[in-house]
């Protein structure tokens, strides 16, 4: 199984596209430090839109918490 990356790399990864984490949240209707908690514990809506400012799959970024999860999993999450 592959490494989770580190939030770091995740910061880093924001910065090469030319955004921020907190620019990403903004633009997402949400607070400038809302996201920061994908970073720490499970959140599929914000790591959904962490990935996709990344062009990635949540499950690329944090395979540990994909896991033996449906390929579906969060999609039903209104939050």
């Amino acid at each position: 199984m592959d490494k989770d990356w580190h939030p770091a790399d995740i910061i880093a990864g924001l910065r090469k596209r030319g955004t921020t984490l907190a620019a990403v949240s903004r633009a997402s209707g949400l607070a400038s430090s809302t996201l920061a908690n994908a970073l720490i514990r499970h959140w599929p809506k914000g790591e959904r839109l962490i990935a996709g400012a990344l062009g990635k799959q949540p499950e690329d970024i944090w395979p540990s918490r994909y896991q033996d999860m449906s390929p579906h999993y969060g999609e039903g999450e209104t939050q």
